[in-house]
């Protein structure tokens, strides 16, 4: 009986032992996931701080055009 106990015991550890070592792989990938998935936040961000730099500028550039065209029907008026 006291065997029978033991054996059980042994079995229940080793379960208990695959399922560790099941976790542990499954918290690995999961960790190899989360660092893909920062370096793509982070290159996203690049690519969104440049895209808005971009378009600033192409925003600049039209109010300058507006302004001078203002400036220009102004004078044409005057």
């Amino acid at each position: 009986q006291t065997q029978a106990q033991v054996d059980e015991v042994v079995d229940i550890m080793r379960v208990n032992v695959d399922k560790v070592l099941e976790r542990d792989q499954k918290l690995s990938e999961l960790d190899d996931r989360a660092d893909a998935l920062q370096a793509g936040a982070s290159q996203f961000e690049t690519s969104a701080a440049k895209l808005k730099r971009k378009y600033w500028w192409k925003n600049l550039k039209m109010m300058i055009i507006l302004g001078v065209i203002c400036a220009i029907i102004l004078i044409i008026i005057i």
